[in-house]
């Protein structure tokens, strides 16, 4: 999908209708030299047709807006997600190939490695290759499952992980959210459910700048049985503040990131006051 697909509004209504004025305004021209009775009638019944022309061009350009209005948001939603795949793909690329380079890397070690002093290392060596390959192929069926089309030629950026959060905070601190994190211990937490929960924070302090300006959030992170558990909630609009919603895109990119890894996301009000994001995302140690 690209910019020549974007839905276009044409309407013929205000021509069509314009044409049917004409034609009226030549018929009351003709009625000059008639009866009075019957020029009044004449005239009645074409002012008449004129307010039903009129009307009606108005109704029609008006459910055409919104027929398009509708179209143009269904439009910005899909390429949203579309990018959004792409995006996830370009970041499970990364992943993927530091894992493939890693395990060549130490299988040459390993091959170079002689005598009864080397089985230590070949062993630490296959211990390695053997959890970087099960990462690695992790990481391949998840972008298999978002990759959608064949590259772009983007360049490829260095993938996130866990430690860029208090950066991903900090920058929404500039905006005005007080953003307070808090990461428990997670353990081992493999690069895409990272790359993912980096996403989440990000997209959902930014919907808090938005939506209700510079209040208190707090972001949260931690592991829940198999799964790594994701909560930022704000405590509502600020007073006076005037919500600057964006395309509305964010949260269904959000969803499509967490359902490519097998995750869950809730996105709502919360039982006190405020709004709140929750994501739980697989993750098995």
């Amino acid at each position: 999908m690209d910019a020549r697909d974007r839905p276009v509004l044409r309407s013929r209504a205000w021509p069509a209708a314009f044409g049917v004025l004409v034609v009226l305004l030549l018929v009351l021209a003709t009625v000059g030299a008639s009866p009075p009775a019957a020029t009044i009638a004449v005239t009645s019944a074409t002012v008449l047709c004129a307010v039903l022309v009129v009307g009606w061009a108005l109704l029609r350009t008006r459910r055409q807006r919104q027929q398009y209005e509708d179209e143009l948001t269904a439009w910005a939603s899909e390429r949203a997600t579309q990018d959004e795949r792409l995006r996830i793909a370009r970041d499970l690329h990364d992943l993927a190939s530091h894992g493939l380079g890693l395990i060549t890397v130490r299988a040459a070690a390993a091959r170079t490695l002689t005598g009864t002093d080397g089985d230590a290392e070949r062993l630490a060596a296959l211990t390695d290759i053997e959890q970087a390959g099960r990462e690695a192929t992790t990481e391949l069926r998840r972008m298999l499952a978002v990759l959608r089309s064949p590259g772009d030629g983007t360049a490829l950026q260095p993938a996130e992980s866990l430690a860029d959060l208090p950066r991903i905070v900090e920058f929404a601190r500039t905006s005005g959210v007080r953003a307070e994190l808090t990461v428990a211990d997670l353990g081992e937490v493999t690069g895409g459910i990272q790359l993912t929960v980096c996403a989440i924070v990000r997209e959902a302090l930014a919907n808090t700048a938005r939506h209700a300006g510079p209040v208190r959030a707090k972001v949260a992170v931690r592991r829940d049985a198999g799964a790594i558990a994701v909560t930022v909630a704000d405590d509502g609009p600020d007073a006076g503040w005037i919500p600057h919603p964006g395309a509305g895109a964010g949260l269904a990119g959000l969803r499509e990131r967490v359902g490519a890894v097998g995750g869950t996301l809730r996105a709502g009000a919360r039982q006190s006051a405020g709004f709140e994001v929750v994501a739980h995302l697989p993750d098995h140690q």
